[in-house]
């Protein structure tokens, strides 16, 4: 099984704006915490994805990846906006750990431009992405899902993954107009989703699986397991609950075959991991 959307962080040593006021993460999480989670669980492999706009952090997430055995590869970050992007990425996947570079990721919705995504300078980025057959993972919230949607659909090509199913409100019961976006998205071929974070947009205290399964049925009929994939998004998972709560509910409502999908085949094929 694969696990296709983890982090680790060190707030003992970088500041996490995101972190304040999150006191249960408030702790370095590394390799060491997550791998009992993993074994417990039977899961082989993981996708470890960036939290901070920080070049450092892709190089120091390039490394732990080739010193841990589970990671098997890594969505990062780079400034798209950076007239030497090319240079830059060229030097990361050049690098010593450069073959653990499978994806970028850039947190839009902490962008005070909802558009951002749209600016000329990010767009030629995307399209270097492209070419050189990099995934780029969406972080998003409904207010970004339109320049999401117009990116995709400017980039065919372009292998685009929906980290934690869009974020949808589900601590507000927002169920009908996720839906729709969703089914605008999977109208996108090259569009995969990830079933992650649904834990953590549910009321952390008291959300029960009634609150979650439709979100997670409304995917596998929307995308189909082909196109998803699950992600714990440990540590974060555990201001909600436990590691295994979402793949939990995940098991329940998938079949067999779809399980293998969702819990392995779609990560491999998007992110071309070794088998």
């Amino acid at each position: 099984m694969i696990d296709a959307h983890q982090h680790f962080i060190f707030p003992s040593r970088i500041h996490y704006p995101w972190l304040e006021g999150l006191k249960p993460l408030q702790r370095d999480f590394s390799p060491d915490d997550l791998r009992p989670e993993l074994e417990k669980n039977g899961v082989t492999k993981t996708i470890l994805v960036q939290t901070r706009h920080s070049l450092d952090e892709t190089l120091e997430y390039l490394q732990i990846a080739a010193d841990t055995d589970f990671v098997a590869g890594v969505v990062g970050w780079v400034d798209l906006t950076n007239p030497n992007l090319e240079k830059t990425v060229k030097n990361l996947l050049e690098s010593d750990n450069g073959q653990w570079l499978r994806g970028i990721r850039h947190q839009i919705q902490e962008e005070p431009d909802p558009n951002w995504l749209l600016r000329p300078d990010v767009q030629n980025g995307l399209s270097l992405l492209e070419q050189v057959g990099l995934v780029y993972d969406f972080v998003c919230s409904k207010r970004e899902y339109a320049a999401c949607l117009e990116t995709a659909s400017k980039h065919p090509k372009l292998q685009f993954v929906l980290d934690h199913a869009g974020k949808p409100n589900i601590k507000n019961n927002e169920f009908a107009s996720w839906q729709q976006s969703m089914q605008q998205f999977a109208a996108l071929e090259n569009v995969v989703v990830k079933i992650s974070g649904l834990t953590t947009e549910a009321n952390w205290g008291s959300w029960t699986t009634t609150d979650l399964e439709p979100y997670i049925q409304e995917l596998l009929k929307t995308f189909g397991s082909s196109r998803c994939m699950f992600g714990s998004d440990h540590p974060v998972c555990l201001l909600a609950g436990s590691y295994n709560d979402l793949l939990e509910l995940i098991k329940q409502n998938f079949s067999q075959a779809e399980l293998q999908d969702v819990l392995e085949t779609t990560a491999t094929r998007i992110y071309k991991l070794k088998k």
